[in-house]
């Protein structure tokens, strides 16, 4: 047993890094990479000719299982905390989590289906050959390399916005910054006088009003916040994404009109969110 041990914690950084990139989530990964030690405890008469690979695909199938049953999982609303009380985070005030590359590649990756997902992260980020893949998500090596490939486009789907995309991009992305830094005037010049901001149930269950009319009262909603907000491509048009944890907690839809930003649509119900396509933009 003490060889098993000291093999298996030779293996744990790994098994520990794929978790989590398969997770997006470091407790979630400690969690599998524990219960994929316990497996091994199992067969600890068993004789292994190739421990690596067996715990790879120990490892990848825990994975798939969580993955599988955040899909399942009934939705609940933006907010509402395990023990029943709501908790009240504005979607439109999240903690800093700032504009880094994990933070948009999680973006793309809790869009992807759990064996997309899966085959894209072993093969395109561990080497893993399709061939062991296909073995671990129990499918052929021409449907595996079809569902990396597939996940593929979507990691490195490029928009190639036309004109007024690419100068709405820039007014989302100066309106953010504005907001961060808390420049009202500034906020105040790219919102329609006019302007309307309407919030879904799952964001109002979380603290947001319904409807919040106006350029000025839109400007305080936003003002001296903002910092885990990123600029990105809803569907065809640009938008915002607010990360949690790493995860999109909220979209908002961007209208223009006239050059200015006019309405404002907050998305927050879980299913809706994962109909969205969210990206960020790519180019200038």
């Amino acid at each position: 047993m003490e060889d098993l041990v000291r093999r298996f914690e030779a293996q744990r950084p790994r098994l520990q890094a794929l978790a989590c990139r398969i997770l997006r989530s470091d407790s979630d990964a400690e969690d599998v990479v524990q219960d994929a030690w316990l497996r091994l405890a199992s067969h600890a008469e068993d004789r292994f000719d190739n421990l690596e690979g067996w715990l790879t695909t120990v490892t990848t199938r825990l994975c798939l299982t969580r993955l599988e049953r955040r899909r399942a999982r009934p939705e609940v609303p933006l907010g509402t905390a395990a023990d029943g009380e709501t908790a009240v985070p504005d979607p439109v005030g999240e903690a800093v989590l700032g504009e880094t590359v994990a933070g948009a590649m999680s973006i793309v990756l809790e869009a992807l289906r759990p064996a997309e997902r899966v085959a894209f992260v072993l093969h395109d980020m561990f080497a893993i050959p399709f061939g062991d893949i296909a073995r671990t998500l129990d499918r052929s090596e021409q449907a595996t390399r079809q569902l990396a490939s597939r996940a593929r486009r979507r990691v490195r789907d490029e928009v190639h916005p036309d004109t007024d995309l690419r100068r709405e991009r820039r007014v989302v992305e100066a309106f953010l910054s504005a907001a961060r830094d808390g420049r009202m005037r500034d906020l105040l010049g790219m919102l329609d006088p006019d302007a309307l901001m309407r919030a879904d149930e799952a964001a109002v269950a979380a603290g947001a009003a319904p409807e919040s009319r106006g350029a000025d009262d839109i400007a305080a909603l936003f003002s001296g916040r903002a910092r885990a907000a990123f600029c990105a491509v809803v569907g065809d048009r640009i938008g915002i994404a607010w990360l949690r944890r790493g995860e999109v907690g909220a979209v908002i839809e961007v209208r223009f009109a006239g050059g200015l930003i006019r309405d404002l649509s907050v998305v927050a119900h879980p299913g809706r969110l994962r109909r969205l396509r969210v990206s960020l933009p790519v180019g200038s």
